[in-house]
């Protein structure tokens, strides 16, 4: 019998890494169990340790191992499963939705810091501290260019979904959030990743948990 796979993931009100694999695997039609912990609990911190060998979320369990980071999630199945197009067939295009995936996975740290991840909060204006604006900013600039230059065919960033749409989808939570507005391109775009059935999944399930980080709660 085959084991279905699972996916550790943390509050789906705070966890931006956790959507980011569990929106990709959802939206390639991928079949897990998914196992929420709560973050910064006696739970967590008895079980985290166990799923993931870095103790964060997400961590994906296929039966015989566990790969942990977002990227290197959405990486595999890419890879052991290329029916699912969650990278652009062509190499060129693929090379570019890599660059712009790693370089949310590794930057615009003044907006993660200012802007946490917050589904059930409305905060219009708040969170523009220092180097924020630069960061949305250079977003807006990376979904025009992809949208305008790649996005043919689909609405997303490289026409059909893709992992950089999984990889931005936590910065179009913060941008509707805090009230962040961008140019007519980036608005569509920004739409297009909430309508998505996916996406409103995830929404009520954040709405209907009861769980609170006050250090996530920005006032």
């Amino acid at each position: 019998m085959e084991t279905r796979p699972v996916l550790y993931i943390g509050n789906k009100n705070y966890s931006s890494w956790s959507l980011r694999a569990w929106l990709g695997l959802k939206v390639a039609g991928i079949d897990f169990e998914e196992r929420l912990v709560p973050l910064r609990t006696d739970e967590w911190a008895a079980k985290a340790p166990v799923f993931s060998p870095t103790a964060k979320v997400p961590a994906f369990y296929d039966g015989t191992k566990t790969i942990w980071e977002a990227l290197g999630i959405l990486e595999y199945i890419a890879d052991s499963r290329p029916d699912t197009l969650l990278w652009p067939l062509d190499i060129d295009v693929r090379a570019i939705a890599r660059a712009v995936s790693l370089e949310m996975h590794g930057g615009f740290s003044a907006l993660r810091t200012h802007m946490p991840m917050n589904c059930r909060q409305s905060l219009p204006g708040l969170g523009r501290a220092d180097g924020v604006d630069k960061d949305i900013a250079r977003i807006a600039g990376i979904f025009k260019m992809c949208r305008t230059q790649y996005g043919q065919g689909g609405d997303f960033l490289f026409g059909d979904f893709s992992i950089a749409d999984a990889m931005y989808a936590p910065v179009v939570t913060r941008f509707k959030t805090y009230g962040v507005d961008l140019d007519p391109v980036g608005n569509a775009y920004m739409q297009a990743i909430l309508d998505l059935p996916a996406m409103k999944e995830w929404y009520a399930d954040a709405a209907a948990e009861e769980w609170v980080i006050q250090e996530s709660e920005v006032k």
